[in-house]
């Protein structure tokens, strides 16, 4: 007798991925699967690993999700993460192998070809006997799918993160236009550093983490368009809900979401937040005290994911497009290297009409003016002493002009 092959299942990371992009919570998926939410968080987290027909169950489950929506998992043997970011679908679960003893479709057995009655080659056919059947062709090695390219390897990407990412920014906002924005910004971001994220173990993580950090931006307060108030929840629960989260400091809010909302452990919440382990616990429990003052209902931290994840479904927040998301981001891209090219420009053009126009050699500044001093004071004029009206009768009598000044004169 043989025992059953394992049924292989994704890495714990893609498990919660796929979860996430069906939106169901670790208490729906552990309904379906029948053990409890703190099981699926420990098989999310890789702690443990589902065996029997909790493993059988749980990776149909997985495989179902998977297709419907449309998202590729990977397995430890055969997926995996290419260079440009795509995952390769690994062999359905369900396929097991063949029995001992089966022969393929189109293989000869053996002996079959020498049995009595067979036709060697150049001899004619005996009577009764049936001719021999042609070799098989030889099987073609399968190929698997050919590998993503960039964009779209980035277009699944976005389809499977940005509408979980939106609702998760809407907890931390408030505001649905600025939840939009920032996933969008955090997308064009990952597209302008695309080899360095398609090589990252987590992807969606390293956009998450753009997107919390654009979202939680003191600077959007300035904003003219983020002064006006945002239109209210349709619910008093869930308005008093989402008064209760924006009560809270950045770093409590986004340690709240992490956890009771996506779903993550304390310790990778810890290393998102850039936070101690013992630090994230602290701001967790001072997050889930504020708003149980509010709504005593939500004490229960089960009571409280599910909220949250209401709260972010009723918003009806939707992403932008693929394409529109890369074609901004090259937009933007090309937009500052034109304004980098201009700066660098005008700098040169300045530093060479400086050059041209600078003195080359040191001309030393005029002194400023100073008052004369000493000066007699101007008086005005008295009478003539004799010597003085002897003086001007004789320069009166004298010729003033003409030939005879020039003749020298003895006395």
């Amino acid at each position: 007798m043989t025992e059953s092959p394992v049924i292989p299942l994704p890495p714990p990371k893609a498990r919660r991925r796929l979860r996430e992009a069906a939106a169901l919570t670790q208490a729906q998926l552990a309904t379906r699967v029948g053990v409890s939410r703190e099981t699926v968080r420990a098989w999310e987290t890789g702690r443990t690993t589902p065996h029997g027909r909790k493993r059988e169950a749980y990776a149909r489950l997985l495989a179902r999700l998977a297709q419907e929506t449309g998202e590729a998992t990977e397995t430890p043997t055969t997926g995996g993460t290419g260079a440009t970011g795509g995952t390769v679908p690994a062999a359905p679960p369900n396929v097991a192998p063949p029995p001992e003893g089966a022969v393929p479709e189109g293989a000869v057995p053996e002996g079959k070809g020498e049995e009595e009655g067979s036709v060697e080659p150049g001899s004619g056919s005996a009577p009764g006997s049936a001719p021999a059947p042609a070799p098989a062709p030889a099987a073609e090695p399968e190929q698997g799918p050919p590998p993503l390219t960039p964009a779209q390897a980035f277009d699944a990407l976005y389809a499977f993160c940005a509408p979980a990412l939106v609702r998760q920014a809407y907890l931390l906002t408030g505001r649905r236009e600025l939840a939009r924005e920032s996933v969008e910004r955090a997308f064009q971001l990952a597209w302008d550093r695309w080899p360095e994220v398609a090589r990252d173990r987590d992807p969606a993580g390293w956009i998450r983490a753009a997107a919390y950090e654009y979202a939680l931006s003191p600077w959007h307060r300035f904003r003219f368009r983020h002064r006006q108030p945002e239109p209210p929840a349709a619910g008093a629960d869930d308005r008093v809900l989402l008064a209760a989260l924006l009560k809270l400091p950045p770093a409590h809010r986004r340690t709240l979401v992490l956890y009771d909302g996506v779903g993550l452990g304390l310790p990778e919440t810890a290393a998102e937040t850039e936070a101690t382990t013992p630090a994230a616990a602290n701001r967790l429990l001072s997050a889930r005290e504020a708003v149980a003052a509010r709504l005593p209902r939500l004490a229960d931290p089960a009571e409280l994911h599910r909220r949250l994840a209401e709260l972010a479904s009723t918003a009806r927040l939707r992403a932008a497009e693929s394409p529109a998301v890369r074609i901004g981001s090259e937009r933007r891209a090309r937009l500052l290297t034109r304004a980098a090219i201009a700066l660098t420009a005008a700098l040169i053009g300045t530093t060479t009409l400086t050059l041209w126009t600078a003195p080359t050699r040191y001309e030393p500044p005029v002194p400023a003016g100073q008052a004369v001093r000493g000066v007699p004071a101007r008086m005005a004029q008295g009478a003539l002493s004799d010597e003085e009206v002897t003086l001007r009768n004789k320069l009166r009598e004298q010729l003033q002009d003409g030939p005879e000044r020039l003749v020298p004169q003895a006395r």
